[in-house]
Protein backbone atom coordinates (compact mmCIF):
# COMPACT_ATOMS: atom_id res chain seq x y z
CA UNK A 1 0.00 0.00 0.00
CA UNK A 2 1.05 3.67 -1.10
CA UNK A 3 0.77 6.41 1.55
CA UNK A 4 1.90 9.28 -0.53
CA UNK A 5 2.00 12.11 1.46
CA UNK A 6 4.91 10.32 3.83
CA UNK A 7 6.43 8.31 0.96
CA UNK A 8 8.80 10.72 0.48
CA UNK A 9 9.78 11.77 4.29
CA UNK A 10 13.01 10.77 5.25
CA UNK A 11 14.18 8.69 8.41
CA UNK A 12 13.14 10.70 11.78
CA UNK A 13 17.00 11.06 12.57
CA UNK A 14 15.83 12.17 16.22
CA UNK A 15 14.65 8.41 16.62
CA UNK A 16 17.96 6.90 15.76
CA UNK A 17 19.39 8.37 18.72
CA UNK A 18 16.13 7.70 20.70
CA UNK A 19 16.63 4.05 19.96
CA UNK A 20 20.31 3.61 20.77
CA UNK A 21 19.19 5.79 24.48
CA UNK A 22 16.38 3.39 24.63
CA UNK A 23 18.66 0.52 24.09
CA UNK A 24 21.37 1.69 26.56
CA UNK A 25 18.82 2.23 28.97
CA UNK A 26 17.33 -1.30 28.82
CA UNK A 27 21.18 -2.78 29.76
CA UNK A 28 20.62 -0.62 32.74
CA UNK A 29 23.11 2.26 31.54
CA UNK A 30 21.65 6.06 33.45
CA UNK A 31 21.83 7.68 30.04
CA UNK A 32 21.52 11.21 30.43
CA UNK A 33 19.27 13.16 27.94
CA UNK A 34 20.08 16.49 26.54
CA UNK A 35 18.26 15.54 22.99
CA UNK A 36 14.78 15.77 23.31
CA UNK A 37 13.74 19.26 24.18
CA UNK A 38 10.99 17.71 26.87
CA UNK A 39 10.50 20.81 29.95
CA UNK A 40 11.07 18.66 33.41
CA UNK A 41 10.11 21.67 35.82
CA UNK A 42 6.80 21.31 37.05
CA UNK A 43 3.60 22.84 35.57
CA UNK A 44 2.53 25.38 38.42
CA UNK A 45 0.81 24.36 41.12
CA UNK A 46 -2.08 26.44 40.08
CA UNK A 47 -2.46 25.29 36.84
CA UNK A 48 -2.83 21.31 38.58
CA UNK A 49 -5.23 22.41 41.25
CA UNK A 50 -7.55 24.53 39.10
CA UNK A 51 -7.13 21.64 36.45
CA UNK A 52 -8.45 19.23 39.30
CA UNK A 53 -11.19 21.50 40.13
CA UNK A 54 -12.21 21.79 36.86
CA UNK A 55 -12.57 18.31 36.46
CA UNK A 56 -15.17 17.67 38.82
CA UNK A 57 -17.38 19.71 37.05
CA UNK A 58 -19.80 17.66 34.60
CA UNK A 59 -20.66 20.65 32.32
CA UNK A 60 -16.92 20.87 32.07
CA UNK A 61 -16.96 17.16 30.07
CA UNK A 62 -18.83 17.88 27.22
CA UNK A 63 -17.21 19.42 23.19
CA UNK A 64 -16.10 23.22 23.78
CA UNK A 65 -15.23 25.65 21.79
CA UNK A 66 -12.86 25.22 18.82
CA UNK A 67 -11.11 28.67 19.40
CA UNK A 68 -10.72 28.96 22.86
CA UNK A 69 -13.51 30.10 25.87
CA UNK A 70 -13.84 33.73 25.57
CA UNK A 71 -12.13 34.18 29.28
CA UNK A 72 -9.43 31.99 27.60
CA UNK A 73 -8.57 34.80 24.97
CA UNK A 74 -9.33 37.14 27.25
CA UNK A 75 -6.46 36.05 29.13
CA UNK A 76 -4.20 36.02 26.31
CA UNK A 77 -5.12 39.13 25.01
CA UNK A 78 -4.39 40.35 28.93
CA UNK A 79 -0.82 38.96 28.52
CA UNK A 80 0.25 40.63 25.34
CA UNK A 81 -1.06 44.46 26.70
CA UNK A 82 0.98 43.38 29.90
CA UNK A 83 4.16 41.91 28.14
CA UNK A 84 4.83 43.85 24.49
CA UNK A 85 2.18 46.74 24.92
CA UNK A 86 0.00 45.18 22.25
CA UNK A 87 -3.34 45.02 21.75
CA UNK A 88 -5.49 42.30 20.57
CA UNK A 89 -8.79 41.51 19.83
CA UNK A 90 -10.09 38.36 22.00
CA UNK A 91 -13.16 37.55 19.27
CA UNK A 92 -11.22 38.18 16.02
CA UNK A 93 -7.00 38.20 16.48
CA UNK A 94 -6.69 35.41 18.96
CA UNK A 95 -7.71 31.61 18.38
CA UNK A 96 -6.68 28.47 20.65
CA UNK A 97 -4.57 25.78 19.38
CA UNK A 98 -3.72 22.11 20.60
CA UNK A 99 0.00 23.15 21.04
CA UNK A 100 2.05 25.26 18.49
CA UNK A 101 2.81 22.52 16.55
CA UNK A 102 -0.75 21.90 15.44
CA UNK A 103 -1.57 25.40 15.40
CA UNK A 104 1.49 25.65 12.72
CA UNK A 105 -0.03 22.75 10.68
CA UNK A 106 -2.85 23.66 9.88
CA UNK A 107 -1.97 27.46 9.60
CA UNK A 108 0.19 26.15 6.36
CA UNK A 109 -2.80 24.39 5.18
CA UNK A 110 -4.48 27.70 5.33
CA UNK A 111 -1.76 29.61 3.94
CA UNK A 112 -0.45 27.45 1.38
CA UNK A 113 -1.79 24.82 -1.59
CA UNK A 114 0.13 22.75 -4.47
CA UNK A 115 2.00 25.19 -6.56
CA UNK A 116 2.81 27.86 -3.55
CA UNK A 117 6.64 28.78 -1.89
CA UNK A 118 7.48 29.59 1.65
CA UNK A 119 10.55 30.62 3.00
CA UNK A 120 11.95 29.01 6.10
CA UNK A 121 15.61 29.28 8.00
CA UNK A 122 17.97 26.50 7.62
CA UNK A 123 18.46 25.14 10.12
CA UNK A 124 14.98 25.01 11.74
CA UNK A 125 12.61 23.12 13.82
CA UNK A 126 11.49 20.41 11.64
CA UNK A 127 8.11 21.00 11.52
CA UNK A 128 8.73 24.27 10.52
CA UNK A 129 9.96 22.82 7.29
CA UNK A 130 7.89 19.98 7.25
CA UNK A 131 4.28 21.82 7.71
CA UNK A 132 5.01 23.71 4.22
CA UNK A 133 5.95 20.46 2.81
CA UNK A 134 2.62 18.83 3.75
CA UNK A 135 0.51 21.68 2.64
CA UNK A 136 1.72 20.82 -1.24
CA UNK A 137 4.39 24.02 -1.34
CA UNK A 138 8.07 24.13 -2.42
CA UNK A 139 10.44 24.93 0.12
CA UNK A 140 13.03 28.06 0.07
CA UNK A 141 15.75 27.95 2.81
CA UNK A 142 17.86 31.38 4.24
CA UNK A 143 20.77 30.30 6.13
CA UNK A 144 20.82 30.84 9.41
CA UNK A 145 24.71 30.77 10.20
CA UNK A 146 25.73 34.68 10.83
CA UNK A 147 22.70 35.21 13.16
CA UNK A 148 23.35 32.24 14.78
CA UNK A 149 27.39 32.15 15.92
CA UNK A 150 28.17 35.52 17.21
CA UNK A 151 32.25 34.72 16.59
CA UNK A 152 30.93 35.05 12.58
CA UNK A 153 32.27 38.85 11.90
CA UNK A 154 30.20 40.77 9.73
CA UNK A 155 26.43 42.54 9.33
CA UNK A 156 24.03 39.49 10.86
CA UNK A 157 21.50 40.76 9.79
CA UNK A 158 22.84 42.33 6.49
CA UNK A 159 23.79 39.04 5.86
CA UNK A 160 20.44 37.45 6.71
CA UNK A 161 18.16 39.99 4.39
CA UNK A 162 20.40 39.68 1.58
CA UNK A 163 19.44 35.85 1.70
CA UNK A 164 16.15 36.89 2.25
CA UNK A 165 15.66 38.81 -1.39
CA UNK A 166 17.95 36.19 -2.85
CA UNK A 167 15.12 33.59 -1.89
CA UNK A 168 12.26 35.77 -2.91
CA UNK A 169 13.47 36.88 -5.95
CA UNK A 170 14.62 33.61 -7.60
CA UNK A 171 11.90 31.12 -9.03
CA UNK A 172 8.33 31.07 -9.56
CA UNK A 173 5.88 31.42 -8.03
CA UNK A 174 6.86 34.14 -5.82
CA UNK A 175 6.59 32.90 -1.70
CA UNK A 176 3.65 33.38 0.05
CA UNK A 177 4.60 32.63 3.66
CA UNK A 178 8.51 33.66 5.24
CA UNK A 179 8.55 30.92 8.76
CA UNK A 180 10.56 32.79 11.66
CA UNK A 181 10.87 31.82 15.14
CA UNK A 182 13.25 33.72 17.61
CA UNK A 183 14.89 33.13 20.08
CA UNK A 184 15.61 30.13 17.63
CA UNK A 185 15.65 26.21 17.95
CA UNK A 186 18.27 24.45 17.66
CA UNK A 187 20.48 27.88 17.43
CA UNK A 188 19.52 30.16 19.99
CA UNK A 189 19.80 32.82 18.03
CA UNK A 190 17.63 36.36 19.18
CA UNK A 191 16.92 39.28 17.20
CA UNK A 192 15.34 43.37 18.26
CA UNK A 193 12.82 44.58 17.29
CA UNK A 194 14.46 46.49 14.33
CA UNK A 195 14.59 43.37 12.84
CA UNK A 196 11.23 42.11 13.39
CA UNK A 197 10.09 45.73 11.65
CA UNK A 198 12.87 45.08 9.30
CA UNK A 199 10.82 41.58 8.35
CA UNK A 200 7.74 43.22 8.71
CA UNK A 201 8.63 45.85 6.17
CA UNK A 202 9.99 43.22 3.99
CA UNK A 203 6.70 40.94 3.94
CA UNK A 204 4.33 44.06 3.38
CA UNK A 205 6.10 45.48 0.37
CA UNK A 206 5.65 41.93 -1.49
CA UNK A 207 2.26 40.85 0.52
CA UNK A 208 3.48 38.16 2.24
CA UNK A 209 2.33 36.77 5.42
CA UNK A 210 5.12 36.18 7.88
CA UNK A 211 4.76 33.31 10.96
CA UNK A 212 6.68 33.95 13.95
CA UNK A 213 6.87 30.97 16.07
CA UNK A 214 7.32 32.72 19.25
CA UNK A 215 7.59 29.33 21.57
CA UNK A 216 10.58 30.67 23.40
CA UNK A 217 8.92 34.37 24.21
CA UNK A 218 10.20 34.39 27.93
CA UNK A 219 13.39 32.63 27.27
CA UNK A 220 15.75 35.57 27.32
CA UNK A 221 19.42 35.56 29.16
CA UNK A 222 21.62 38.30 30.53
CA UNK A 223 18.91 40.70 30.63
CA UNK A 224 17.62 40.04 26.87
CA UNK A 225 14.16 40.42 26.36
CA UNK A 226 12.91 39.10 23.21
CA UNK A 227 10.32 41.21 20.85
CA UNK A 228 7.12 39.87 19.65
CA UNK A 229 6.71 40.50 16.01
CA UNK A 230 3.24 42.39 16.94
CA UNK A 231 5.60 45.16 18.39
CA UNK A 232 6.33 45.81 14.84
CA UNK A 233 4.62 48.70 13.24
CA UNK A 234 2.22 47.81 10.49
CA UNK A 235 2.69 44.21 11.85
CA UNK A 236 -1.29 43.16 11.65
CA UNK A 237 -1.34 43.83 8.16
CA UNK A 238 1.20 40.70 7.11
CA UNK A 239 1.95 39.19 10.68
CA UNK A 240 0.56 36.31 12.64
CA UNK A 241 2.14 34.58 16.09
CA UNK A 242 1.82 31.65 17.59
CA UNK A 243 2.32 31.53 21.67
CA UNK A 244 2.83 28.47 23.88
CA UNK A 245 2.50 28.12 27.54
CA UNK A 246 4.79 25.07 26.92
CA UNK A 247 8.12 26.72 27.72
CA UNK A 248 7.07 29.80 29.11
CA UNK A 249 4.85 27.89 32.18
CA UNK A 250 6.35 24.45 32.15
CA UNK A 251 3.03 23.09 30.64
CA UNK A 252 4.38 20.83 27.83
CA UNK A 253 1.67 18.04 28.04
CA UNK A 254 -1.30 20.29 28.28
CA UNK A 255 -0.91 21.74 24.65
CA UNK A 256 -2.17 24.90 25.36
CA UNK A 257 -1.27 27.38 22.53
CA UNK A 258 -2.68 30.55 20.85
CA UNK A 259 -2.64 31.97 17.19
CA UNK A 260 -2.85 36.13 17.66
CA UNK A 261 -2.34 38.49 15.39
CA UNK A 262 -3.52 39.06 11.65
CA UNK A 263 -8.10 39.16 12.02
CA UNK A 264 -7.81 37.49 8.55
CA UNK A 265 -5.61 34.57 8.78
CA UNK A 266 -6.56 33.94 12.43
CA UNK A 267 -10.16 33.57 11.32
CA UNK A 268 -9.31 31.38 8.15
CA UNK A 269 -7.85 29.36 10.58
CA UNK A 270 -10.70 29.46 13.04
CA UNK A 271 -12.99 27.94 9.78
CA UNK A 272 -10.72 25.45 8.80
CA UNK A 273 -10.47 24.10 12.86
CA UNK A 274 -14.73 23.83 12.86
CA UNK A 275 -14.30 21.47 10.56
CA UNK A 276 -11.08 19.22 12.61
CA UNK A 277 -11.51 19.36 16.06
CA UNK A 278 -13.85 20.72 19.09
CA UNK A 279 -10.74 22.51 20.94
CA UNK A 280 -9.09 21.36 24.29
CA UNK A 281 -10.38 19.64 27.09
CA UNK A 282 -12.33 22.79 28.64
CA UNK A 283 -10.82 21.81 32.42
CA UNK A 284 -7.35 22.82 30.53
CA UNK A 285 -8.80 25.98 28.88
CA UNK A 286 -10.12 26.75 32.58
CA UNK A 287 -6.11 25.67 34.44
CA UNK A 288 -4.55 27.93 31.31
CA UNK A 289 -7.00 30.95 31.86
CA UNK A 290 -6.27 31.43 35.27
CA UNK A 291 -2.50 30.22 35.27
CA UNK A 292 -1.83 33.29 32.76
CA UNK A 293 -3.76 35.98 34.89
CA UNK A 294 -2.28 34.26 38.39
CA UNK A 295 0.88 32.97 37.98
CA UNK A 296 2.56 36.27 35.94
CA UNK A 297 6.24 35.75 37.61
CA UNK A 298 6.30 31.83 36.63
CA UNK A 299 7.90 32.43 33.37
CA UNK A 300 10.75 34.39 35.15
CA UNK A 301 11.19 31.97 37.76
CA UNK A 302 11.51 29.18 34.50
CA UNK A 303 13.56 31.48 32.44
CA UNK A 304 15.94 31.78 35.45
CA UNK A 305 16.34 27.89 36.32
CA UNK A 306 17.14 27.58 32.26
CA UNK A 307 20.02 30.22 32.35
CA UNK A 308 21.68 28.62 35.47
CA UNK A 309 21.58 25.38 33.52
CA UNK A 310 23.05 27.03 30.12
CA UNK A 311 26.17 28.51 32.35
CA UNK A 312 26.66 24.73 33.80
CA UNK A 313 26.78 23.02 30.57
CA UNK A 314 28.90 25.65 28.45
CA UNK A 315 31.29 26.43 31.25
CA UNK A 316 31.42 22.85 31.97
CA UNK A 317 32.02 22.20 28.23
CA UNK A 318 34.59 25.10 28.32
CA UNK A 319 37.08 23.27 30.86
CA UNK A 320 37.29 20.03 28.69
CA UNK A 321 38.10 21.84 25.70
CA UNK A 322 34.91 22.48 23.66
CA UNK A 323 34.22 26.17 23.72
CA UNK A 324 31.01 27.47 22.97
CA UNK A 325 29.51 30.52 22.62
CA UNK A 326 26.27 31.34 25.30
CA UNK A 327 23.29 31.89 22.94
CA UNK A 328 20.86 34.40 24.44
CA UNK A 329 17.69 32.83 24.33
CA UNK A 330 15.97 29.33 23.77
CA UNK A 331 16.54 26.58 26.21
CA UNK A 332 18.77 24.86 23.50
CA UNK A 333 22.95 24.97 23.34
CA UNK A 334 23.83 24.57 19.12
CA UNK A 335 27.48 23.26 19.11
CA UNK A 336 29.67 23.01 16.26
CA UNK A 337 30.84 19.61 16.55
CA UNK A 338 34.56 19.44 18.16
CA UNK A 339 37.68 19.69 15.73
CA UNK A 340 39.18 15.99 16.88
CA UNK A 341 35.64 14.60 15.44
CA UNK A 342 35.39 16.47 12.19
CA UNK A 343 35.41 13.20 10.42
CA UNK A 344 31.86 12.64 11.92
CA UNK A 345 28.92 13.92 10.69
CA UNK A 346 26.29 15.04 13.48
CA UNK A 347 24.01 11.30 13.29
CA UNK A 348 27.58 9.47 14.03
CA UNK A 349 29.04 12.01 16.06
CA UNK A 350 25.95 11.68 18.75
CA UNK A 351 25.81 8.10 18.34
CA UNK A 352 29.03 7.98 19.71
CA UNK A 353 28.28 10.48 23.19
CA UNK A 354 25.15 7.91 23.39
CA UNK A 355 27.46 4.92 23.36
CA UNK A 356 31.41 6.33 24.57
CA UNK A 357 29.57 8.93 26.63
CA UNK A 358 26.32 7.98 28.18
CA UNK A 359 24.58 11.24 26.82
CA UNK A 360 22.03 11.87 24.24
CA UNK A 361 22.26 14.69 22.22
CA UNK A 362 20.43 16.16 18.98
CA UNK A 363 21.84 15.99 15.81
CA UNK A 364 22.02 18.70 13.66
CA UNK A 365 21.07 17.09 10.70
CA UNK A 366 17.72 16.44 12.27
CA UNK A 367 16.89 20.31 11.50
CA UNK A 368 17.55 20.47 8.22
CA UNK A 369 20.50 20.60 5.49
CA UNK A 370 22.05 23.75 7.46
CA UNK A 371 22.12 21.86 10.37
CA UNK A 372 25.06 19.47 9.55
CA UNK A 373 28.27 19.36 11.51
CA UNK A 374 26.48 20.28 14.64
CA UNK A 375 24.83 19.00 17.70
CA UNK A 376 21.90 20.67 20.37
CA UNK A 377 22.36 20.07 23.60
CA UNK A 378 18.54 20.51 25.29
CA UNK A 379 18.92 22.11 28.86
CA UNK A 380 16.33 19.78 30.69
CA UNK A 381 18.75 17.92 32.98
CA UNK A 382 19.01 19.80 36.36
CA UNK A 383 22.42 21.34 36.87
CA UNK A 384 23.17 18.24 38.95
CA UNK A 385 23.21 15.83 36.06
CA UNK A 386 24.28 18.46 33.79
CA UNK A 387 27.72 17.57 35.39
CA UNK A 388 27.27 14.42 35.96
CA UNK A 389 27.13 14.55 31.67
CA UNK A 390 30.01 16.84 31.49
CA UNK A 391 32.22 14.22 33.74
CA UNK A 392 30.66 11.56 30.99
CA UNK A 393 32.15 13.69 28.10
CA UNK A 394 34.99 14.41 29.36
CA UNK A 395 35.60 10.61 29.62
CA UNK A 396 34.87 9.61 26.38
CA UNK A 397 35.75 12.19 24.10
CA UNK A 398 39.49 11.53 24.70
CA UNK A 399 40.44 13.46 21.54
CA UNK A 400 39.87 16.68 23.59
CA UNK A 401 42.72 18.94 24.74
Amino acid sequence: MEFRRITNLPPYVFAIINGLKIEARRAGVDVIDLGFGNPDIPSPQIAVDKLAEAAQNPKNHRYSLSRGLPKLREAVAALYERKWNVTLDPELEITNTIGSKEGFSHLMWVLLDRGDAAIVPSPSYPIHIYGPLFAGADLRQVPMRHLADPRVQGDFTGDFFDSLTTAYDIGWPKPRVLVISFPHNPTGAVVDLDFMQKVVDFCREREMIVVHDFAYADMGFNGYKPPSILQAEGAKECAVELYSMTKSFSMAGWRSAFLVGNAEVVQALVKLKSYLDYGMFQPVQIAATVTMNEAQDYPEEICAIYEGRRDALIDGLARIGWDIPKPKGSMFVWAPIPEPYKDMDSIEFCSHIVRECEVALSPGAGFGPGGEGFVRFALIENEQRIAQGLRNLKRGLTKLG
